[in-house]
């Protein structure tokens, strides 16, 4: 009997999963993947075959899930994909307790709906439409692969499906990267093929009011630089005894944000500018002291370049904000010398370094064991996160090296996505035609293909990658890597497969206002999912 099949009970299911609130990081992030292991265990091929569906841990305790459904006489394999994790929820405001009641949610929203914008409004009043956080980024997608799941224990496909489900994406993807060894322990253990890897990422609009529908040939890259600005302290009352970091911050983010020399484009995409995700001085508390550190990190997303181009952008940046600063300094300095005869302010040379620079000056003055005490100190004492304690551990080798200052220190925090893509797969192009033919004949919808699904997703580890550059500029310059964050060449390529993206219709991901359209993505969808996965499998 098909518990997942209808649209109501699609819907049903996604409700359950939503109203688990797994957030990243949370206790509710390890109780849904439990609950998803338990709806599995439920089903009488599953109680036949235990083995084929396990929760593998993460080392900080978190879990990810597997549900296999195995034919006897074939090893051709495709992988569902999808997250279970979500952002939090105080964007949510007043209605913060019903951002995991879709229904209430929804209701909520129908009864104060002429207080909410048109676009809200006018989804509410369709009836097609339902809210919460999480429904489009990407419960959806886990219960349509559920589906699929469940569609393979009776026999639909010619063929092996493997879900694969994890936590921690929306922050850096430990699940994904703890994944690729359980898949390959898992291919060697049933003896599998691996033909693709299917995600079921939500399809983004690519500006408000986008009626198309699209499916992806690939994942776009990110990388998150971050620059330490460590200038030198002095007393307000003698501003050019010292050089403020929060200047120094300043001319960088003029240098950097929405830059356009970072911009790309490939075909008819083109990447967003960099933007600051975090820009701040690294003062405790107030005092008439200038701040002597600040920090910024920006979001640089990428299609093709390498990581070392753009690392070399970025160093090209913090030179042009260091001569910069210094500049803005001497002018200043003597326009007040103006008024101040006989009195002699030394300039304010700014230097540049990356973090790998820093680290070996530091090691050269004090010695690698030193170094590594000072660090294993603050990594024993560890209260922030990924992205704070990056920026103690730069700071940590700045104030060892202080008499340096002012200087800017460019280095990277996680998350790190690779940019990869299938789009000149004959095997994935294929595949993609004729399921936008599919779905145009048989629902009258056309879906246009996109190569680099712009949301990022955990296909950036799985996938062709689009640069083959190592990544030794990357890691050398990764304070954390190695201290809590692994990352290589050798994890990275050890599983790599044809990917695509077909996923349900929603609106406002990481939003108040995120939602799910229902006839497309719980009557419709289901089909089209279902064709992708016949049609990848006997190709």
């Amino acid at each position: 009997m098909s518990d997942w099949k209808s649209k109501q009970q699609l819907v049903d299911l996604l409700c359950q999963l939503v109203e688990y609130p797994s957030i990243t990081g949370s206790e509710a992030e390890i109780a849904l993947a439990e609950h998803i292991h338990q709806r599995f265990m439920e089903k009488p091929y599953f109680k036949e075959h235990p083995s084929h569906v396990k929760l593998h841990p993460l080392p900080d305790g978190r879990e990810l899930v597997t549900a296999l459904v195995k034919q006897d006489d074939t090893q051709d394999t495709v992988i569902l994909l999808s997250h279970f994790d979500v952002v939090g929820v105080d964007d949510f405001g007043s209605k913060k307790s019903l951002a995991f009641y879709p229904r209430g949610l929804t209701e909520e929203y129908e009864r104060i709906k002429e207080e909410l914008p048109e676009a809200i409004r006018h989804d509410i009043e369709n009836g097609e439409w339902l809210f919460g956080r999480g429904i489009m980024d990407m419960k959806a997608g886990l219960t349509l692969h559920m589906s699929m799941i469940e569609r393979a224990m009776e026999g639909e496909f010619k063929g092996n499906l493997l879900l694969l489900t994890v936590p921690d994406e929306e922050v850096n993807s430990l699940g994904m990267l703890q994944a690729l060894p359980a898949l390959q322990e898992i291919k060697k253990q049933e003896n599998l093929n691996y033909k693709a890897c299917l995600n079921g990422e939500p399809m983004f609009s690519q500006y408000p009011g986008d009626p198309r529908q699209y499916v992806y040939s690939g994942s776009i890259g990110k990388l998150l630089p971050g620059f330490l600005c460590y200038g030198k302290e002095t007393h307000v009352g003698e501003p050019f005894a010292g050089l403020n970091a929060n200047l120094m911050v300043s001319y960088l983010s003029q240098e950097l944000e929405l830059n356009e020399a970072f911009i790309e484009t490939v075909g008819e995409e083109t990447t967003p500018p960099p933007i600051s995700l975090m820009q701040r001085d690294l003062k405790d508390e107030y005092s008439v002291q200038t701040p002597q550190a600040a920090v910024a990190m920006y979001n640089v997303l990428y299609l093709k370049q390498s990581s070392k181009d753009i690392h070399n952008k970025l160093l090209e940046a913090a030179h042009r904000a260091s001569s910069q600063t210094s500049k803005h300094f001497n002018a200043k300095a003597r326009a007040f010398l103006k008024e101040k005869p006989g009195i002699h302010i030394p300039e304010r040379p700014v230097r540049v370094f990356t973090y790998e620079e820093l680290y070996d000056e530091a090691v050269q003055r004090f010695g690698e064991e030193e170094v590594e005490r000072r660090r294993n100190l603050l990594i024993s004492q560890r209260e922030t996160g990924d992205r704070e304690f990056s920026t103690l551990l730069v700071q940590e080798l700045a104030s060892l090296c202080k008499d340096l200052a002012p200087m800017i220190v460019l280095f990277y925090s996680p998350p790190f996505y690779p940019s990869v893509s299938s789009k000149e797969d004959k095997y994935i192009k294929d595949t993609l035609q004729h399921v936008k033919d599919y779905t145009e004949d048989r629902f009258k919808i056309k879906l246009e293909e996109v190569e680099f699904f712009p949301g990022l997703s955990d296909l950036s580890f799985i996938g062709p990658p689009t640069s083959e550059t190592k990544l030794n500029t990357l890691l050398e310059n990764m304070p954390l890597h190695g201290n809590g964050f692994e990352l290589s060449d050798e994890r990275l390529s050890m599983l790599r497969m044809p990917i695509l993206n077909v996923g349900p219709r929603g609106k406002d991901p990481h939003q108040w206002s995120e939602r799910l359209e229902l006839t497309y993505s719980f009557e419709q969808l289901p089909e089209i999912i279902s064709e992708t996965i016949h049609t990848l499998l006997k190709s």
